[in-house]
């Protein structure tokens, strides 16, 4: 099955689910919802023969598709996935589904076009899988570019307050980023053979002079940065996380994000690893730094959209110094946390969004109590907070581990002022809890007939799955684990760093006697 084209077909299904939603009628919003809806599930499932069909043990890159596309740059449609982008394409299948069904009735309270809200959504994760996909430096780029377009106008048009300043500084942060980004592929393109095939490039990189391959590198890696986002580029993200719908903003940080740590790991430590390794301490120090900056930030949120927002820059952090500790370990560590965190920070905004619909703001001090009104909605809301606290038994805990044993091997004092972290991401996550659903029930919740009721039977089927996921890879991550090693470990060879290792020296003729 290795001959199929898995990847051109899951990239172009959802164009085709977009285009076939956005010609619905408005008066004709349950249709739109449930093609939007039934078409991605399509894409989950054969997402899943792909997943079955993908071979451990195989090529480093499989799926490989290559068609012309414009002969005079030697840029093509090439699309092949290692095992850090198929953990990802496997994430944005499943989380899609799952946004569409939390989604359901959105729409209907802003009074605008729900075909053109689910259309948008399509559209959005056909230009995620295309990112993810994608083999050739130029098509990675343009699917990064966008992108922007289908969340700019989810964010500015079907978004809460500010949500016009949001749109316009997401999409202009992006785009900034993007113009590094550019310059660096041109430069990339003239300096490597005039080609745009990831493979070539990657040859060739050896060859590309130090001081070249180092600012080519910084090119890269401003885009990737923003796009994560790393501190110091992250202050996009609470604005935009905090104005997106819950949905839409489950999977701005669930996956869009993880296309700037995805960047980092594919193009900038592959393509330029002596730049990597030069600039691997900064961006060690960024990474710490973004981890407690953001923790403290987030302790102080009276919003709680922007306060999931600011807990996922601290785990950005976590996943940088995985990243640039240059260890299997931590490597693996980082991408496993890029899929729990979009399995346990989705599951935490799609269950905020539920708690926003019922009470009509997202202020923490409009609560207060509220588990005394809906029990089980709050239950699941306290499990979220434990899953996005790396709780022992949940998903981001394995990761969270891997990433400072891994780093704390080469780098101890990073591992340990990041561990600090843990117990900032204890104090924001509880004290969210216990300040929204716990204490003193707010007599003005009585107030609210919405807040009356309890999870529904759809709001159950929407967190099941999440739950189910984020339990079973706390417990068991080996099947993820035996699909992201081969890639990380390749990543870091690409590098051209080794694992530490104990060093035994033994007195051969004392062996045995």
């Amino acid at each position: 099955m290795n001959d199929f084209p898995f990847l051109s077909i899951l990239t172009l299904l959802p164009l085709v689910g977009a285009i076939a939603v956005a010609l619905i009628p408005k008066a004709k919003a349950e249709l739109a919802k449930t093609v939007a809806f039934v078409w991605s599930l399509v894409v989950l499932v054969l997402s899943i023969f792909m997943w079955i069909a993908f071979q451990v043990d195989g090529d480093r890159f499989q799926f490989r598709e290559s068609y012309a596309w414009i002969p005079s740059w030697d840029a093509r449609f090439t699309f092949a996935a290692d095992g850090i982008a198929l953990v990802m394409l496997m994430l944005i299948a499943i989380l899609f589904p799952i946004v569409i069904l939390a989604s359901w009735h959105d729409v209907e309270k802003t009074n605008r076009s729900a075909p053109v809200y689910f259309s948008l959504l399509l559209a959005f994760e056909f230009t995620m899988i295309g990112v993810f996909a994608a083999a050739d430096i130029f098509l990675f780029y343009v699917f990064f570019e966008v992108m922007l377009i289908p969340m700019y106008f989810i964010i500015g048009s079907f978004g809460g307050q500010r949500r016009q300043y949001a749109a316009v500084k997401f999409f202009l942060y992006s785009l900034v980023g993007g113009l590094f980004m550019l310059a660096a592929v041109i430069g990339l393109w003239v300096v490597g053979g005039h080609t745009f095939d990831f493979s070539k490039l990657a040859e060739a990189g050896a060859s590309i002079d130090q001081n070249t391959a180092r600012w080519l590198f910084l090119g890269f890696f401003v885009a990737f940065a923003i796009k994560a986002p790393f501190f110091p580029f992250h202050t996009w993200l609470p604005d935009a996380g905090g104005a997106a719908p819950a949905g839409a903003a489950a999977l701005l940080v669930g996956v869009m994000d993880k296309v700037g740590t995805f960047g980092i790991l594919r193009y900038c430590l592959s393509l330029f690893p002596e730049a990597s390794r030069w600039f691997a301490p900064a961006a060690l120090v960024l990474g710490v730094i973004g981890i407690i900056y953001a923790a403290l930030l987030a302790v102080g949120q009276n919003d709680l959209k922007r306060l999931v927002s600011y807990t996922s820059i601290a785990h950005f952090g976590f996943i940088g110094i995985g990243i640039f500790a240059f260890t299997t370990q931590a490597g693996t560590g980082s991408v496993l946390y890029m899929v729990n965190h979009g399995l346990a920070t989705g599951l935490l905004f799609i269950v905020v969004g539920m708690f926003v619909a019922r009470r009509g703001s997202n202020l923490i001090s409009d609560f207060g109590g509220a588990g005394k009104l809906v029990p089980v909605l709050a239950g699941v809301f306290f499990f979220a907070g434990l899953a996005s606290l790396a709780l022992p038994g949940t998903a981001p805990f394995i990761s969270e581990f891997l990433v400072l044993i891994g780093t704390f091997t080469v780098h101890p004092a990073y591992a340990v002022v990041a561990t600090a972290g843990i117990i900032l991401a204890a104090a924001y996550v509880l004290w969210m809890v216990q300040r929204t659903t716990q204490g003193t029930l707010n007599p003005a919740l009585t107030e609210v007939p919405e807040m009356k009721k309890d999870i529904t039977l759809r709001e159950k089927v929407v967190v099941a799955p999440l739950i189910l996921l984020i339990i079973l890879l706390g417990f068991y991550p080996k099947p993820v684990t035996d699909v992201i090693n081969p890639a990380v470990q390749a990543t870091m060879q690409d590098v051209g760093v080794e694992d530490p290792g104990p060093t035994a020296v033994v007195a051969n003729e004392r062996v045995g006697r």
